[in-house]
């Protein structure tokens, strides 16, 4: 009896740096790596090289990113029923061959259908390799430590700008875009495939996601149904007070990050608004870190809303003061929450609906919040046209961070 039960708790144990389910994390760590790298932070480089090799216009190049990103937020609604379908593991390597297939084609694109076709590929790589996926393939492993290891697998996105991105510009210079896109894909693949074939899918025999919640400091799950619909969901208060708060979230974010550099260059300069991006970046992947260690035992709401709240403050900051130090500062502030932006929803899903009805929820609300923050940058863009300045679009950005922690604090009232 004390041989089966320890062969029954052993395997389970997500404290242990041996649990199965840690190889799971790093292998969504490396898919947020290149999704993110690739999907994200490479468009600068398609958008300089594909205009210098073909002459395209910046405006049909941005075109087709601006396309990807609209169908792999309307795609995300239907991850669920493709999970559940192809199962994680075989939705991971379509996934993965959607990308690899988009970056070869950009690498080979001659002609404007050739570059829209690499883009819609890249769209179905962020539906086999996105932020749903990873959340719920994540899941299926972890109850107790679940906030770090969300945390750690979505701190490959940030990643994903700090290794991808340098990696193909230097490419680039060497071997020229072409054979750079190339090389970086089959790096790609040789890294994530395998990966995907021995980590990737549930967890053999049971495991954390079929273990109880038995303690104090578990997600309390409510009494949704497992066989809840979108429609439901678009009833349903609690699935506004998630989604309403981090479309705006995102919306400021997002137009904020894209505009940094211009926003900040007449007041501290460009050298120095260029470093403010760098302290930014590093701080949002410690963020992610630091807050991965201690979310489990925090409220994810209450943990939403000081991080917006600190991101106004940041903005505000910014809005007030020229002084280089200051700014940075401010700057850090700021990308400490960037990523746990994108950590949180997750959690607070998790423990507001229950666990057959994740993918769902997760999926409609990512679709939302996805598709208006990427206006982001053109209402930025809007608002700067028409003021002349970028103070109103900071207040504009501080406003929207307010309004967006408000909402998510009343969702936990209605509680």
């Amino acid at each position: 009896m004390q041989m089966i039960l320890a062969q029954d708790t052993s395997p389970s144990d997500e404290t242990a740096l041996r649990y199965a389910g840690w190889r799971v994390v790093l292998a969504c760590f490396l898919m947020a790596v290149f999704l993110f790298g690739f999907g994200l932070y490479g468009h600068g480089v398609y958008l300089a090289e594909l205009q210098r090799l073909n002459g395209w216009p910046a405006a049909l190049i941005s075109g087709a990113s601006t396309l990807s990103f609209l169908l792999s937020n309307i795609f995300a609604t239907f991850t669920n029923e493709l999970v559940a379908r192809l199962g994680p593991k075989r939705l991971v390597l379509l996934g993965i061959a959607a990308l690899a297939s988009s970056t070869t084609l950009l690498a080979l694109a001659t002609a404007p259908w050739q570059l829209y076709a690499a883009f819609i590929l890249m769209s179905l790589g962020w539906i086999g390799m996105g932020t749903v996926v990873i959340a719920t393939v994540v899941s299926l492993w972890f109850v107790r430590r679940r906030g770090l290891a969300i945390s750690l697998a979505f701190t490959g996105a940030s990643a994903g700008g700090v290794v991808v991105t340098p990696l193909l510009v230097l490419l680039v210079e060497r071997l020229g875009f072409p054979a750079a896109m190339l090389t970086a894909t089959a790096i790609m693949v040789a890294v994530l495939v395998p990966g995907a074939l021995a980590w990737v899918g549930p967890p053999w025999g049971g495991g954390a996601a079929e273990r109880p919640a038995i303690d104090s400091s578990q997600a309390q799950v409510s009494s949704a149904p497992s066989d809840i619909s979108r429609a439901k969901l678009m009833r349903s208060l609690a699935f506004w007070t998630i989604s309403v708060p981090f479309a705006l979230a995102l919306l400021a974010q997002v137009g904020f990050i894209v505009h940094q550099i211009a926003l900040l260059e007449p007041k501290i300069g460009r050298t120095s608004a260029g470093f403010a991006v760098s302290v930014m970046t590093i701080m949002a992947i410690a963020g992610r870190v630091g807050l991965g260690m201690v979310v489990d035992r925090l409220d994810p709401r209450l943990v939403t809303a000081a991080s917006l709240v600190s991101q106004a403050a940041a903005l505000l900051t910014i809005l007030q003061s020229d002084i280089v130090p200051i700014v940075l500062v401010a700057c850090a502030v700021f990308g400490f929450s960037v990523g746990n932006i994108i950590t949180l929803p997750p959690l607070i899903i998790h423990r507001e609906f229950s666990a057959a009805g994740f993918a769902i929820v997760m999926g409609l609300s990512s679709a939302i919040s996805g598709t208006v923050g990427a206006l982001g940058p053109w209402l930025v863009g809007l608002v700067r046209g028409w003021s002349g300045d970028y103070d109103a679009v900071l207040a504009l950005c501080i406003a929207l961070e307010l309004v967006a922690a408000a909402i998510v604090v009343r969702g936990r009232a209605r509680d």
